[in-house]
């Protein structure tokens, strides 16, 4: 019994938690001034640009003599504390960014990206008809990892 009136008051409390966050979100959006309107372009169609003739990304840093295993640990390890951070983990794709970053100014524009990705489209599409059947997009999957024949 006790185990259903304790049950039945924490869901009265998380609807009252509920409706006042709700409210206190309504009032906030009803204050908040209204949306710009979208300029319009001559395309909808038109794939988006950006002007970053001027622009330069920050250099890569600089690698020192390492043992392997200090190599392979550093590259994920990236303010050298010796601990990797979920953070760090995730931001060691420096060297696809940099295959996709033809001008070499560490910014990644969509015309990079789409040059990319159409090239990758191409080569996948063997008979040139301009879509892929799932023979073809099964040449994309990854190659599957080495395993040793035996385990001495």
């Amino acid at each position: 019994m006790n185990r259903l009136v304790l049950g039945a008051f924490c869901a009265l409390v998380m609807v009252a938690v509920g409706l006042f966050w709700w409210q206190g979100r309504a009032a906030v959006e009803r204050g908040a001034p209204p949306p710009e309107p979208a300029a319009s372009s001559p395309d909808p169609n038109a794939l988006p640009s950006a002007n970053v003739a001027d622009m330069r990304g920050p250099a890569p840093p600089e690698a020192s003599e390492l043992t392997r295993e200090e190599q392979r640990f550093f590259r994920y390890d990236r303010d050298r504390d010796r601990r990797i951070t979920r953070n760090e983990m995730m931001s060691t794709r420096t060297d696809g960014f940099r295959a996709l970053d033809k001008d070499g100014n560490n910014l990644l524009t969509f015309e990079e990206w789409a040059v990319a990705t159409s090239t990758r489209f191409s080569g996948m599409d063997s008979d040139g008809n301009g879509w892929l059947n799932p023979a073809e997009f099964a040449t994309s999957a990854p190659r599957p990892a080495a395993t040793p024949r035996c385990r001495c």
